[in-house]
C-alpha cells in the first residue's frame, strides 16, 4: 500500500476502489447478456485507474481491463470465422471463459484479495 496518503484517506480509497471494482464486475456479469455495458465498465476502469493506484482494486482494474480487451479479440475472432462455423465454437469457449473471468475476480475481490494471486 501507498504511504503518500494518511490512514484514513487511504481507507477510504481502498473503499472506494473496492466499490468501483464491483460494480464494474457487476457490469461485467449484466454484458454477458448484452455487449453494452462491456464499454461503460471498462471506460469506468479507465477513468478510475489512477485513483485506485497502490490499493487492492488496481490488481482488479487490471483483471477487468484485460478480461475486456481478450473478450473483444476472441469476439472479432470468432466474427472473421464464423463463415467456417469455427467462430462459434470460438463465441463458446469465449464466453465461458468471460463467464469465468467476472466470478474468479469477483468472488478475490469479496475475499479482500488481488486479482493477481
Amino acid at each position: 500500500m501507498s504511504e503518500q496518503y494518511p490512514a484514513p484517506q487511504q481507507a477510504e480509497r481502498e473503499r472506494s476502489g473496492r466499490d468501483i471494482a464491483t460494480l464494474v464486475y457487476l457490469i461485467q456479469a449484466i454484458s454477458l447478456f448484452t455487449a453494452v455495458p462491456f464499454f461503460v465498465g471498462v471506460l469506468i476502469n479507465y477513468v478510475k485507474r489512477g485513483d485506485v493506484r497502490g490499493t487492492l482494486a488496481e490488481s482488479h482494474f487490471r483483471w477487468q481491463i484485460r478480461t475486456f480487451w481478450y473478450s473483444l479479440l476472441w469476439f472479432v475472432v470468432g466474427w472473421a470465422t464464423v463463415w467456417i462455423l469455427v467462430g462459434f465454437v470460438v463465441w463458446g469457449i469465449s464466453w465461458v471463459w468471460m463467464v469465468y473471468r467476472v466470478i474468479r475476480g469477483w468472488l478475490t475481490l469479496s475475499d479482500n484479495r488481488p486479482a493477481y494471486a
